[in-house]
Parts: structure tokens; C-alpha cells; sequence
């Protein structure tokens, strides 16, 4: 796990080094809001829960076809 996390942090280091520097204030600001966000959250839901609680929206009701969805974006 710890050779993991140091390959996924060795990837965030030279993404931020190929960012040119003009943009780097934008992307501290980007990490800085995702960090935060992800720390106020409830932990995330595993895949498993996330498809008993579709099935059960299903199951209620609770869904729209999806042909649908966009239809009232934008319509106010």
C-alpha cells in the first residue's frame, strides 16, 4: 500500500510540475476545495450500497425514464 501511495503521490508532483506556472494558484485553490469537501463528506457509499439504493428507488418509484432527465435543465 505504501508503494501505491507513493506512486499515486510521484504522479500529483509531476502533473503539478507540467502545469504551467500561471495556473498553479488555480490548481492549489482545486486541491485545496477537493480536500476539504472530501474531509466535511460522510465517508462514500461502497458500490454495493449505491445498487441496493438504486434497486430500491427503483423498487418505489423513485425513477424517471432517461430519455427525461434533461428535459427541464435550462428551462427556468
Amino acid at each position: 500500500m505504501a508503494t501505491q501511495s507513493r506512486s499515486i503521490t510521484e504522479s500529483l508532483h509531476a502533473e503539478i510540475e507540467q502545469t504551467p506556472e500561471r495556473y498553479r494558484p488555480l490548481l492549489l485553490r482545486l486541491v485545496h476545495s477537493f480536500r476539504q469537501g472530501v474531509e466535511e463528506d460522510e465517508p462514500w457509499s461502497s458500490a454495493e450500497e449505491c445498487l441496493r439504493e438504486g434497486l430500491r428507488d427503483m423498487k418505489a418509484g423513485r425513477v424517471h425514464p432517461i430519455e427525461t432527465l434533461w428535459d427541464r435543465v435550462g428551462a427556468d
